[in-house]
């Protein structure tokens, strides 16, 4: 199923109206790399932010530093050791590299989809299964700038207002959600002040979520594909799964 969510996030995002820079909600994500609950919440609920136009009216932040420290000598120490500071700096590098969330956030889910699967040590092959040159990120993670965006991040987390007690700690405009934070979709369209919200606000039911989908896979495809009945077997899949409460992820 990751593999069917990355490609939706790499191909499928659909292009929406401009939203008013004052009309967006902002929605940001403070995680460290190894957290397991970190990479659930990447894997199993950010990608949706793509399953339709909602990413349009959001501004979207991921800030990778969660329970880090600094020490007397500046030195930066993380929760789960040596591995998670180097992958939260290669992430911060990836996101100041391609700014673009529609270029970052696929090589961040990649890497998390490996440490979810308990995997990460192979986080490098994410540069060539997303076709992306690895050469501006090294340069990044192992040179200065590294650490200036880890130390920028530590500020940002540490000025925290609440300050957060656990990772992830998801904020939408400003207020935590706490133990809430998988439901995050209706805080922003809770939060969204615009005239025109976005289907993810509009559609509440599995059908009219999978309905989305097949909209934009037969607009981009034509009516009969072999993804479209891909997702066509999904929905029934997920349906009957959801039925008798096995999974409650979509």
């Amino acid at each position: 199923m990751d593999a069917l969510r990355l490609l939706l996030i790499l191909f499928l995002i659909p292009a929406s109206a401009a939203v008013d820079s004052g009309d967006k909600v902002s929605f940001d994500v403070y995680y460290e790399s190894l957290c397991p609950y970190c990479s659930n919440l990447i894997v199993n609920y950010l990608y949706k932010l793509f399953d339709s136009d909602l990413i349009s009216i959001t501004d979207f932040k991921l800030v990778p530093y969660g329970n880090a420290k600094i020490r007397p000598n500046g030195t930066i120490t993380c929760q789960h050791g040596p591995n998670e500071c180097l992958l939260n700096t290669v992430e911060a590098c990836a996101i100041d590299v391609w700014p673009d969330v529609k270029v970052y956030f696929p090589f961040v889910y990649c890497v998390e989809s490996l440490v979810y699967h308990h995997n990460y040590t192979h986080w490098d092959t994410c540069f060539e299964k997303l076709g992306l040159d690895a050469s501006p990120v090294a340069d990044c993670y192992s040179g200065e700038r590294g650490r200036e965006l880890e130390l920028k991040y530590a500020a940002e987390t540490n000025a925290l207002d609440p300050p957060h007690r656990y990772v992830p700690w998801v904020v939408v405009d400003g207020q935590p959600l706490y133990d809430d934070y998988r439901d995050f979709i209706s805080y922003i369209c809770k939060a969204y002040k615009g005239t025109d919200p976005p289907s993810a606000c509009t559609e509440s039911s599995v059908g009219g979520i999978w309905k989305v989908k097949m909209n934009t896979i037969q607009s981009l495809y034509g009516q009969e594909t072999v993804m479209s009945k891909l997702f066509r077997a999904g929905q029934a899949i997920v349906s009957w799964l959801q039925g008798n409460k096995i999974v409650d992820w979509f």
